[in-house]
């Protein structure tokens, strides 16, 4: 099996802080840079699962590079350089405590919410008559709270202004900000033949201007269907080809899991950890359109990582 990184523990020059997130291993310099190393890791229903996924941090790290890249004109991002297939170094900022979800089709939490009898979710109105997948009048923002430690939770935008989370200013910036980024997403997956049914943007502050943070448009933060058939699947009720992380939730469903009190996650097998695998692969190659070419990989990688971080600072 080829070697997935689970965890890192570096110890960089002028280290001020560091942040293990549920895929992330974030380092601060001087708190003023942030180095950010995609791990292996994978999370479902906001649990880490028990075994990494090769490849699967570079997949992340490199789709989100090339979309902050090209949503820049719209929004300054925290990026500054991507020194390693798995690591990017980007500004250190002060991120706010929620999460933008945009929304365009009703899927996945959304329509497990739905088709549970609810018609408002995060404040928002979802229309009656609709069945899963289909495509909402217009893209509709539902925020989540941003956790540490166990499930994000539903959020409206009248709670956040209310639990002053956030200012009201900030706020509608971000929803600008975030109805701009999902409709170039849009555009940029229409140009793969995709079509971006939902995703989530994290945002932050540096020296009083809002930057966008975190990784955009990835299989991990985001749902992709196939452009092609999807209106003749719909009309016939038949599912969705989808490109997301969405067949490893269905997988742990089918095995009585959804990260609830009392479930054990479900044992990983080899074959089972090399198709995720290889399908987060398909997911770059289809989402970027490019060819994904596999970092070596050996016991050395940790070596290597280390390495050029500390190159890249040095440079900085």
């Amino acid at each position: 099996m080829i070697q997935a990184i689970t965890n890192t523990s570096f110890s960089f020059p002028n280290q001020t802080a560091f942040y293990k997130g549920k895929v992330r291993d974030v380092y601060t310099i001087d708190n003023t840079y942030m180095v950010m190393i995609v791990s292996d890791r994978i999370s479902a229903f906001d649990v880490v699962l028990p075994k990494g996924i090769p490849y699967k941090g570079q997949v992340l790290n490199q789709i989100a590079s090339l979309f902050l890249d090209a949503t820049r004109d719209i929004v300054p991002n925290w990026k500054l350089i991507e020194c390693d297939p798995m690591v990017s170094i980007g500004s250190f900022c002060k991120p706010f405590p929620i999460e933008m979800v945009i929304r365009g089709y009703l899927s996945g939490h959304a329509w497990r919410e739905y088709k549970e009898g609810k018609r408002m979710l995060c404040g928002v109105v979802m229309p009656d008559g609709m069945k899963e997948n289909d495509k909402f009048p217009s893209p509709i923002i539902t925020p989540t709270t941003k956790e540490d430690i166990g499930h994000d939770e539903d959020i409206s935008k009248e709670e956040i202004l209310h639990l002053r989370l956030i200012s009201k200013e900030d706020y509608e910036l971000m929803e600008k900000y975030t109805y701009a980024l999902f409709e170039r997403g849009t555009q940029m997956a229409a140009q793969q033949d995709l079509i971006l049914v939902d995703t989530k943007y994290e945002f932050g502050k540096k020296d009083d201007e809002i930057i966008l943070i975190d990784e955009i448009h990835t299989p991990d933060s985001s749902r992709y269907f196939y452009k092609e058939g999807y209106q003749d699947r719909q009309n016939q009720n038949l599912p969705q080809r989808q490109l997301s992380k969405e067949f490893v939730r269905e997988w742990l469903i089918e095995r009585n899991f959804q990260g609830k009190d009392g479930q054990t996650v479900p044992e990983m097998d080899d074959a089972f950890v090399k198709q995720v695998s290889e399908r987060y692969i398909e997911l770059f190659e289809q989402i970027t359109g490019k060819e994904f070419i596999a970092s070596p990989s050996s016991d050395a990688l940790l070596h290597r990582i280390e390495n050029n971080i500390l190159d890249a600072l040095g440079k900085l």
